[in-house]
């Protein structure tokens, strides 16, 4: 298997491609680790009206245009892409409240 360099220093598409394929593995693994904190909160959370936040929302999507943009990212995208992560995070968190009460 071939060294995975980073973006700037690929000259070809297959080294761009390896890069892109291995961060993608990196996210999905934050990815469990951000859903089991959704597992943890919907044991935590006493009602599952409480589930839905969005306040707490509002303030994560913010939190994370204003990193994007800090680090020259389209904050806009990544803010609508974390929309869409927030809210599969809390399907999946009433989900996880369901089968915990069961």
């Amino acid at each position: 298997m071939s060294e995975i360099l980073p973006g700037p220093e690929c000259s070809t598409m297959t080294e761009v491609r390896a890069g892109v394929d291995a961060l993608d593995r990196e996210l999905v693994a934050l990815l469990r680790r951000r859903f089991d904190y959704m597992d943890a909160a919907a044991r935590i959370k006493p009602a599952r009206g409480d589930v839905r936040d969005e306040a707490r929302k509002a303030q994560v999507i913010a939190q994370a245009r204003t990193a994007a943009e800090a680090q020259g990212l389209p904050g806009e995208a990544i803010a609508a892409l974390w929309e869409r992560l927030v809210e599969a995070s809390i399907a999946y968190e009433l989900a996880a409240f369901d089968r915990r009460a069961g």
